[in-house]
């Protein structure tokens, strides 16, 4: 015989989250309105602009590219040369091996023709050993190429050595196993050349799973013929054709990802580069400058570009992706609750009143939310306590708003952008907003929910995370 208590706890429990999930997708529908608005905005504006004028302009900042490398033989060769092809007016390229037990540093060496100089490290934000900086002995074949050879540190760590390093006035932090089109640099620096208080901007990033690649460029997009990947191809375009385009129009972006952000160098050697302490460095570095700057009364500009595009390998086993949404959700967690100062700041505006609350109770909770709800309604089910009209209800928002939700993006994506150019591609990207909410989004759920424990644990451990790398495939 169930007590009257427990009746009463499990329907306050199905009232609740139906109301959470109530809430949740009507911010999810309002962010989604505001970024169709601000592509179809920046579309318009940039049908006024000639690329090709600006990449012989001298007015395009300088840019230093950095790149973290560590056991990256595999592919680093190929990363390397297509990144000295983008089409950019001056750039560097600073390569860090951080530490690597392959041959990623002898392969640089001698593919690039390297030599180790003489020139000083200055440590203007402190970081392991750096053992050697290596350049080009002919300075006219490989002149934008500069190599730092370090003591094993971590991304962060490699980063704020390349700061230290870096020349020119911005950097572009770039994964080694990742792929930029040509005119990425390009698109992605305009914000800077057009409005002063710009600290940051961060674009696109998507699937490279499927496409065919050649010489370290994208030949022809397509998408992967694996599911799981597909599925991930789906989620990236929800996250940033819909949350971040948004949240930088709100003037209060909280991350830029960190396979492809551009930052103005002075504002970050401010607040002392990277943290090494955090599994999630590209979020905390934004939330850092946010707090830092905005309590100096300054403007902190983070943008968000949606046509700069990175491509990146997607995990194809669910061991690699369980990995990598438990260690996202584990940064995310130490970011939030790092900068906790800003959630229900008045002082911090849009952020903090909207957006980091947003944060904390949908993208943190979410998870929690989430499996205690599919926990609830089971228990009510066997103990013969389920409200069948709250089910439905449940299943219709938990389920049935993400199918429309992932279908909007999808539209969005081929209305606009249209970066699938073959309708099969097309046909698997509307089936994979359906089916991805039918176990895929459950797993994933579950791996960021082991994220949030493993944040309560104060776990820091980064996890390796296999690739197959994205070599030729053409």
């Amino acid at each position: 015989m169930m007590s009257d208590g427990l009746a009463a706890f499990l329907a306050k429990s199905q009232s609740a989250i139906l109301l959470y999930f109530l809430a949740t997708n009507l911010l999810y529908l309002a962010l989604f309105t505001v970024s169709i608005l601000a592509i179809l905005r920046h579309i318009h504006s940039m049908s006024y602009r000639n690329l090709l004028e600006i990449s012989k302009s001298r007015l395009a900042p300088p840019i230093s590219i950095l790149v973290p490398a560590y056991n990256e033989a595999t592919g680093i060769i190929s990363s390397v040369k297509a990144l000295l092809e983008l089409n950019y007016p001056t750039f560097e390229v600073i390569i860090i091996n951080d530490g690597s037990h392959d041959e990623t540093l002898q392969k640089l060496i001698e593919a690039f023709g390297l030599s180790k100089t003489k020139r000083v490290y200055h440590q203007t934000i402190a970081t392991k050993t750096v053992k050697g900086i290596y350049v080009a002995r002919s300075a006219a074949a490989w002149s934008r190429l500069v190599l730092l050879d370090k003591e094993n540190g971590g991304k962060s760590d490699a980063l704020n050595a390349g700061i230290n390093v870096s020349q020119y006035p911005l950097f572009c932090s770039v994964d080694a196993d990742s792929i930029l089109d040509r005119d990425s640099l390009l698109r992605v620096a305009l914000p800077f050349m057009e409005r002063a208080d710009v600290v940051g901007v961060g674009g696109m990033v998507r699937i490279a799973n499927g496409c065919s690649i050649a010489q370290g460029l994208i030949q022809i997009v397509r998408l992967p013929k694996q599911w799981l990947p597909c599925f991930q191809a789906v989620e990236y375009l929800r996250a940033f054709l819909s949350g971040r385009i948004a949240w930088a129009n709100l003037g209060s972006l909280l991350v830029l990802s960190g396979a492809f952000s551009l930052f103005k160098k002075a504002p970050v050697l401010e607040v002392k580069g990277y943290d090494r302490s955090t599994v999630g460095e590209d979020m905390e570095l934004v939330m850092r400058l946010h707090q830092t700057l905005r309590n100096q009364k300054r403007a902190c500009g983070i943008e968000f570009i949606p046509d700069p595009v990175c491509w990146t390998e997607a995990p194809e086993r669910f061991k690699m992706l369980w990995r990598q949404r438990d260690r996202w959700q584990r940064g995310l967690g130490q970011s939030l609750f790092r900068h906790r100062a800003l959630l229900f700041n008045p002082r911090f505006g849009v952020l903090g009143l909207l957006t980091v609350p947003y944060f904390w109770a949908v993208e943190f909770l979410s998870p929690v939310v989430e499996i205690w709800g599919y926990l609830i309604f089971l228990i009510a089910a066997v103990l013969g306590q389920l409200q069948w009209e709250s089910c439905a209800a449940f299943f219709l928002l938990a389920v049935m708003m993400g199918v429309n939700l992932s279908l909007l993006a999808v539209v969005l994506e081929e209305l606009t952008l249209h970066r699938y150019p073959q309708v099969r591609d097309l046909m698997r990207l509307l089936a994979g907003a359906i089916f991805e909410n039918f176990g895929y989004r459950q797993f994933t759920a579950l791996a960021r929910f082991a994220g949030i424990l493993g944040f309560l644990n104060r776990s820091n451990v980064w996890g390796v995370l296999e690739r197959k790398g994205l070599g030729n495939t053409a």
